[in-house]
């Protein structure tokens, strides 16, 4: 499954940093952040919950730039 949101990210090199985490992220299989679009789009492993995956997404974008966002 694959999603797409909006999101604050002020940098690119935040916006590469949140994308190595999430990789890192279970049940995540691809992740995008674009910094100029202030966009992610993520691309899930089968037969997951969804909003458990994204809080774990959230608290690691957080980590590296506090104020960011994802508008779910």
């Amino acid at each position: 499954m694959e999603k797409t949101w909006k999101m604050d990210v002020d940098c690119a090199n935040c916006a590469l940093m949140m994308e190595e985490a999430v990789r890192k992220v279970k049940g995540v299989e691809s992740v995008t952040i674009n910094a100029m679009t202030q966009k992610i789009s993520l691309r899930f492993e089968e037969n997951i919950n969804m909003d458990d995956v994204m809080k774990q997404i959230v608290k690691v974008c957080r980590r590296i730039e506090p104020d960011s966002k994802i508008y779910m």
